[in-house]
């Protein structure tokens, strides 16, 4: 299991952005981080064309294979969502990483348990803006 922002653990932050032109305020080789929409299918479409390490966050199954199929390495989900998308990407053997988004590791056994890839906590995104 993957874990990303607890204290235990040393790990490299996602870093939040918005638009393309905050990704040059981000450290080479870094894993970005954007909410998957409609609105940010050019950003999207960017970071794919630029072969960058990217995370996107879903919040129901379609998104999920979405997200899969737009390259993202990392695709981070509620807790609600996680088992179901965790079962899809076995289904369809998806190289992206389900990550479970926890506020507190209260929960962290219980993703344990259902054989979550991962888990995020807040702290391991750095919000950029311009």
């Amino acid at each position: 299991m993957l874990l990303f922002g607890h204290p235990y653990i040393d790990f490299e932050p996602f870093y939040h952005i918005d638009e393309i032109d905050e990704i040059e305020h981000t450290p080479a080789n870094s894993t970005l981080f954007i909410h998957f929409k409609e609105e940010n299918l050019d950003i999207i479409k960017h970071m794919q064309q630029n072969h960058l390490s990217f995370a996107l966050e879903a919040t129901d199954l379609s998104e999920v294979v979405f997200a899969h199929n737009l390259g993202a390495k990392y695709i981070l989900v509620k807790e609600n969502l996680a088992k179901s998308a965790q079962n899809v990407a076995e289904n369809y053997l998806f190289d992206a990483k389900i990550l479970c988004r926890l506020e507190s590791g209260t929960n962290l056994e219980e993703k344990i348990s259902e054989g979550i890839d991962g888990v995020i906590f807040a702290q391991a995104i750095i919000k950029i803006s311009n």
